[in-house]
C-alpha cells in the first residue's frame, strides 16, 4: 500500500481528516463488550483490539518516530505485538496467535491511541511538511482499510457464538419492487487506459496507468441476487463438477461447502451484523468465494469480468452506493430510482473478477518498509473491485484494486456477470 508524493493536503484539512478517521474506528465498535475485542475466530481475522492498536502503531512507527525528535514511544513492547508484516521493521507476533493477547487491555489500547493522536495533531498543527503530509494521508487510508476489516472480522467472531449476537440494532431490510431481469450493457472494446491518473491519491498497485486492448464485451447491469444464487443451489450447482475449477471442486469437497457463508442450512436465513435475518432474495449475494462466483458464472452461461473491463464500465458512472456511512452494513436491493446502468458498481459487495492480482506493466514498489504492503502479495490472489457496504465512501474509486485468495469468503464478496460478444 503506498501513496504518491504528489498528493499533499493543507495541514488544517489533513488534521481534520485524521481526527475524523480515528474517531470513526472507535465509533464502529462502540457497542462491543470488552470480551468481544479479544477474540480471533480464524487465522484470517484479527481481534478488534489488535486492529485498533496496529493502525496506531503505523502512525507511531512511520511518522512520529522519524519526524518528531522529542517523541517517546508509548510502550516499546508494542512494536513486536502490533507490527503486521513489515519484515524490514523487525520480527512480529504470529498472526494466528493474536487472539492470545489478553494484555494489553482495551483501556490501555485506547490510551495508546490517545497518546499517538495527541502527538500527530501536534505535528500537523505545528506544520509538518518534509513528507509528513504524505505519510499521514497514507495512514488515514490504511486506517479506513482496517475499519472495514474490523466489521468483517467481528462479524465472523459473532457468527461463531451460538447466541448469534448482533453488533447493531437496525432494520436494514427494505423489500421493494421485484428485481428487474438481468440485462447486459454493451462495450465495443478497443484500446483503453487502465490505472490511476497522475493526480490525487492512490495505492501503488493502481499504477502505472497503461493501455489495454479489450475485445468487445457485455457486462451485467446489476449484481447477482440471493434469489438467483438460490436457483444455482437448487439446480445442484454445488454437486456438478463440470461447473467448477479443479481447485474449487477440491475445496468444495474437502470443506463440505454447499451454500454461502452465514446462510442457514435450510437456505432461509443468514447471519448479519444485525443478527440473524431472513434472506432477502432481491438483495445481492454476498460472502461467496471466487470459486463459487466462477462456478455460478459458468452455470449462467457467462463469465466473471476481467478487471480492465470492470474499470472501464465503472469509470463511466458515479461513485454512489451502499457504503459504511449508510449504517446498514449489509448489501441492499437495487434501487430502481437510480437511472445509471450498470448499477451497483460501487458499495454493497466487492466484486470478484477473473483477473489475477499481478503488477501492471512498469510497476515499481516504493522503497523502504512502506513498499512492502502491496508488491510482495502479487501472487496466487484474485482482484476484487468496487468496495462494499463496509467501505468508507471517500476511500473507493474506479481504479482501486483489492485482492484476496480464491477460497476467502468472510469479506462482503459478490459477483457481476460478463459475456463475450
Amino acid at each position: 500500500m503506498a501513496l504518491r508524493s504528489d498528493d499533499v493536503s493543507p495541514a488544517a484539512t489533513l488534521a481534520e481528516r485524521y481526527s475524523r478517521a480515528r474517531a470513526a474506528s472507535l465509533a464502529l465498535v462502540r457497542t462491543l463488550e470488552t470480551e468481544d475485542y479479544v477474540v480471533q475466530s480464524m487465522p484470517s481475522t484479527s481481534p478488534t483490539k489488535w486492529h485498533l492498536a496496529h493502525t496506531t502503531w503505523f502512525f507511531e512507527r512511520f511518522i512520529l518516530g522519524p519526524y518528531l525528535p522529542d517523541f517517546k514511544v508509548f510502550d516499546d513492547r508494542y512494536h513486536f505485538l502490533f507490527n503486521s508484516y513489515y519484515y524490514t521493521q523487525g520480527t512480529m507476533h504470529a498472526r494466528d496467535r493474536r487472539g492470545l493477547l489478553t494484555r494489553p487491555t482495551v483501556d490501555e489500547i485506547v490510551a495508546y491511541r490517545n497518546h499517538v493522536d495527541e502527538h500527530i495533531n501536534r505535528l500537523l498543527i505545528d506544520g509538518s511538511g518534509n513528507g509528513v503530509d504524505y505519510l499521514v494521508t497514507l495512514g488515514i487510508n490504511h486506517e479506513q482499510q482496517h475499519q472495514e476489516l474490523m466489521l468483517t472480522d467481528i462479524k465472523h467472531v459473532l457468527s461463531c457464538n451460538p447466541l448469534q449476537p448482533a453488533l447493531i440494532d437496525t432494520d436494514f431490510q427494505r423489500r421493494g419492487a421485484p428485481l428487474p431481469n438481468l440485462d447486459y450493457a454493451y462495450y465495443p472494446g478497443g484500446l483503453t487506459n487502465t490505472g490511476a491518473e497522475s493526480a490525487g491519491f492512490c495505492f501503488d498497485n493502481e499504477t502505472p496507468r497503461h493501455a489495454v486492448h479489450l475485445e468487445p464485451f457485455r457486462l451485467g447491469d446489476r449484481l447477482i441476487s440471493n434469489g438467483e444464487y438460490r436457483e444455482f443451489i437448487d439446480d445442484a450447482g454445488y454437486r456438478q463438477s463440470s461447473l467448477w475449477l479443479a481447485d474449487g471442486w477440491a475445496w468444495v469437497n474437502e470443506q463440505r461447502i454447499d451454500r454461502p457463508l452465514y446462510w442457514s442450512s435450510d437456505l432461509s436465513a443468514q447471519f448479519t451484523l444485525a443478527g440473524t435475518r431472513d434472506i432477502d432474495l432481491s438483495a445481492p449475494i454476498t460472502h461467496i468465494s471466487f470459486y463459487e462466483a466462477d462456478a455460478f458464472a459458468r452455470w449462467a452461461e457467462a463469465r466473471l469480468p476481467r478487471e480492465a473491463e470492470w474499470e472501464l464500465a465503472a469509470s463511466q458512472v458515479s461513485i454512489e452506493g451502499n457504503f459504511v456511512e449508510n449504517g446498514s452494513w449489509h448489501p441492499q436491493p437495487l434501487d430502481d430510482a437510480v437511472p445509471e446502468r450498470p448499477a451497483q458498481m460501487f458499495g454493497d459487495v466487492w466484486e470478484w473478477t477473473a483477473s489475477a492480482y499481478s503488477p501492471y506493466p512498469g510497476f515499481r514498489p516504493l522503497e523502504g518498509s512502506i513498499g512492502e504492503y502491496n508488491g510482495k502479495f502479487m501472487c496466487n490472489q484474485l482482484v476484487c473491485r468496487g468496495g462494499s457496504c463496509a467501505t468508507p465512501h471517500d476511500h473507493i474509486r474506479a481504479t482501486y484494486r483489492n485482492f484476496f485468495y480464491p477460497q476467502d469468503r468472510w469479506q462482503f464478496f459478490g459477483l457481476r456477470l460478463a459475456r463475450d460478444v
